[in-house]
């Protein structure tokens, strides 16, 4: 004979206790998704106040007050005329800027699962960079309208050579491999391209402050042609992202789950090119956005990959804009924003990898 099961506690019934499991897990889910909500308010209101910075902020400090005034009633005075013609120009292409490499490095590292990963580690931005140079030095294409479309070749061929090399011929990611071929990759890339800028330095003299990572733009042509990319690249990236997530969990599990993995794949890799391709050919290659970003949302909201995009694209344009700031603001000059954000980033990385618990994938 079998024993009896035994009695629940007086007045409690058989499914208390799994209903009380149930009703703490969901009461957990609301308390964490209120902070997730909390900390994309106040990066929203960090951003605003990065981008009244970045108008106001420069070699003639612009009050508020003429900021909102150029923008709602733009008059014919020197402060207006400085807020839309030079520093409106520059802000939007941070922030576009700063969205799109943000988005490109938490999809890279979602699709690797390799946190290392970013556009400019695995190549991605020395490879849009290289394909610019030759538009410049070969075919002698001079605008961005023109060489945009060498940006892009350059960002798929090198993305789908590093992955090839990183997988070794088979579809098995090797996280480490990936970081190496995007790296060595990378460094040719860069050296060719330095050598052919200095064979010819009058061609390539505007591309100075470019090959740096500069957002000193003085029209809105340049924001224009390089937005509708991203907008297509970011849609791409919200359309793919809910299978991130079970790509993080490994391909046969992932599949196991009803996950399209080579579909999610290319998708990603689609949006990658655009993101990376057109930040690249509007502001150069700037570094340290795409890798330091989405570890700090991740970080701070978990691993859910639909809130670490939410937060790095909010995130990322503070990033930059601040950057930019600082660069107007720290020497006599100006320091470009691809320096500045390898200052940021760098020790920013360090105290990361130093963490007890590192935000791993």
């Amino acid at each position: 004979m079998t024993a009896p099961a035994p009695k629940p506690p007086d007045g409690e019934s058989p499914t208390a206790a799994p209903q009380a499991n149930t009703a703490a897990s969901s009461s957990g889910v609301v308390r964490k998704n209120r902070w997730r909500a909390i900390v994309l308010a106040a990066a929203a209101a960090v951003l605003l106040l990065a981008v009244l910075l970045s108008l106001g902020v420069g070699a003639k400090f612009i009050p508020a007050s003429s900021i909102l005034a150029a923008l709602t009633n733009p008059q014919d005075t020197a402060d207006h005329a400085i807020v839309l013609q030079s520093r409106l120009p520059r802000t939007l292409m941070g922030i576009a800027v700063g969205i799109a490499l943000g988005a490109a490095g938490a999809l890279i590292q979602a699709i690797t699962r390799n946190p290392l990963a970013d556009p400019g580690i695995l190549g991605v931005n020395a490879g849009a960079s290289f394909a610019i140079v030759i538009a410049i030095g070969v075919f002698g294409v001079g605008s961005l309208s023109g060489y945009i479309w060498f940006a892009f070749l350059g960002a798929i061929l090198t993305t789908a050579a590093v992955y090839l090399i990183g997988t070794s011929g088979r579809n098995v990611v090797n996280p480490i491999r990936l970081t190496l071929a995007g790296v060595a990759l990378g460094a040719v890339l860069t050296g060719i391209g330095s050598g052919l800028t200095l064979l010819n330095p009058k061609a390539f003299d505007h591309l100075r402050s470019w090959s740096i990572g500069s957002l000193d733009t003085r029209s809105m042509e340049a924001v224009t042609t390089v937005a509708p990319f991203m907008a297509v690249g970011l849609l791409i990236a919200l359309f793919c992202i809910r299978g991130l997530n079970a790509v993080a969990l490994g391909d046969d599990l992932a599949t196991s789950l009803g996950a399209n993995v080579n579909r999610t794949r290319i998708l990603g890799v689609v949006a990658i090119t655009l993101l990376s391709g057109a930040a690249t050919a509007g502001a150069g290659a700037i570094g340290f956005v795409g890798l330091m970003i989405p570890h700090v949302a991740r970080w701070i909201v978990g691993p859910d990959q639909r809130w670490i995009m939410a937060t790095t694209v909010l995130l990322s344009p503070i990033l930059l804009l601040v950057s930019d700031v600082v660069g107007r603001i720290a020497a006599p000059g100006e320091l470009q924003v691809g320096v500045v954000t390898a200052f940021i980033g760098a020790p920013v990385l360090i105290a990361l990898a130093r963490r007890r618990k590192v935000s791993g994938l």
